[in-house]
């Protein structure tokens, strides 16, 4: 009875290390996701499958222009325009500490989280006018966008401003049906989960997403 009981015990022990160790490969490298939403279009379809790259957000590094990252939903999505503050044009965050991180970051429990394209990067001037995205005071070539599709900013949003620093700007593909920074203002850092490595799912489609 005690060699079944302690053989039982030993696999207890067996299945919370590997458990543990997917959890910490997950946060720190990287993990499979399911796109969701109609952001990303046609660049992203729902339900495709991507792998996730998190080496960056472990090595604290700013994604690049072009590249396509997800991060973590800021508590306030909407401004009035007394609230629009360009000389700080960063998302806002409440803090979690404790069991609160331990449950929404680490374990990512209930945690919502977006998927856009990075813009801009940090010290450039960006300007959404005409239809159009400049990066100091050039016209950004976006050849992954859909032919005649304009962008804009609906409402009250972020429009000309200087990405601050360890911040980047990011937009949706579908600009027209996405919520982003135009809304919301730069993202920073600490908060970018991770990058589309590859799109893993359908088989056709297999392959780095551009």
């Amino acid at each position: 009875m005690n060699s079944t009981i302690k053989e039982i015990l030993e696999w207890i022990y067996c299945i919370l290390i590997a458990l543990v160790l997917a959890m910490l490969f997950r946060y720190f490298i990287g993990t499979p996701t399911i796109v969701k939403q109609v952001s990303m279009k046609p660049t992203l379809i729902e339900n495709q499958r991507l792998w996730l790259n998190r080496w960056g957000r472990t090595t604290k590094t700013l994604p690049k222009r072009g590249e396509i990252i997800t991060f973590e939903e800021p508590s306030k999505i909407t401004y009035s325009q007394s609230e629009i503050d360009l000389d700080n044009p960063v998302a806002k965050y409440n803090d979690k500490k404790g069991l609160d991180w331990l449950w929404s970051e680490f374990l990512e429990i209930g945690k919502r989280s977006y998927i856009k394209r990075v813009i801009a990067l940090p010290g450039e001037h960006v300007e959404i006018k005409d239809g159009k995205v400049y990066i100091d005071n050039r016209e950004l070539s976006e050849p992954y966008l859909q032919s005649g599709l304009v962008t804009d900013v609906f409402g009250v949003g972020f429009s000309d401003f200087v990405v601050p620093k360890n911040c980047v700007f990011a937009m949706g593909d579908n600009r027209n049906h996405s919520t982003d920074c135009r809304a919301f203002g730069c993202v920073p850092l600490e908060k970018i989960e991770s990058t589309v490595a590859i799109r893993i799912w359908p088989l056709d489609k297999w392959g780095k997403v551009e």
